[in-house]
């Protein structure tokens, strides 16, 4: 198969990606181009399942997640059927500071509780389990645990 140059392949919308989106008819968009696989379902060494859950939409995250082989980008040319027209350049999203600039550091009085409520804590168990030992004894009679 002739390589084909960028103005030869045809333009394809989203919209019409679309509706190329079962085991008969199985488009997807990988990097803007537009691959018809139906043809490669069962030669898929990953199942034909994953190829069919991505069709008629951007399959490029799930692509590139998978790490695919020289080989196998290679093979993508012999299902390459055009490219994408309205391709919208993804902006990348500014990270959030991992800290407020406006953050004070903690109060005084919460170091108080950095001890006080584990110890309050332990207090309780130790109170429900003494209970517990002591309600077990009476059951008893006083012998067991």
């Amino acid at each position: 198969m002739a390589a084909k140059t960028a103005s030869s392949f045809k333009k394809y919308s989203t919209e019409q990606v679309a509706s190329h989106n079962n085991k008969d008819d199985c488009w997807l968009i990988i990097n803007g181009k537009v691959y018809d696989v139906t043809k490669f379902l069962e030669e898929h060494p990953g199942g034909e399942e994953v190829l069919i859950e991505n069709s008629g939409r951007d399959a490029t995250e799930n692509f590139e997640d998978v790490g695919h082989s020289t080989d196998a980008r290679e093979m993508m040319k012999d299902y390459l059927i055009g490219e994408i027209e309205d391709v919208k350049p993804k902006k990348a999203e500014p990270k959030k500071p991992l800290v407020k600039p406006d953050t004070k550091p903690p109060a005084q009085g919460n170091q108080l509780y950095a001890w006080l409520v584990p110890a309050a804590f332990a207090l309780a168990a130790a109170l429900a389990y003494r209970i517990f030992v002591h309600n077990a004894k009476v059951a008893t009679g006083g012998a067991g645990l």
